[in-house]
């Protein structure tokens, strides 16, 4: 029960300390997210061009096709937090 009483007693903190990051925390989460998916995108278009040799054109065409939705996510971001 005391923890309890602790964990309420510094969630204003908390709340403050959120208040002053200025929401600012979603440009970061957005290049988190867009870092992951391209990686997915390159892991996955690596195992798929080793798997069959003759479709690398395909594969590479739309592996950059999602790439660039993935890094258009981060500049988006950034654009709606100025």
């Amino acid at each position: 029960m005391d923890s309890l009483i602790q964990i309420a007693a510094a969630l204003p903190e908390l709340f403050n300390l959120l208040a002053e990051m200025e929401g600012k925390i979603h440009i970061g989460l957005a290049g988190l997210g867009a870092g992951l998916g391209i990686g997915l995108v390159g892991s996955k278009a690596a195992e798929a061009t080793g798997r069959n040799p003759g479709a690398f054109g395909n594969i590479m065409t739309i592996s950059i096709i999602f790439a660039a939705l993935a890094e258009g996510l981060i500049f988006i971001a950034i654009f709606l937090g100025k």
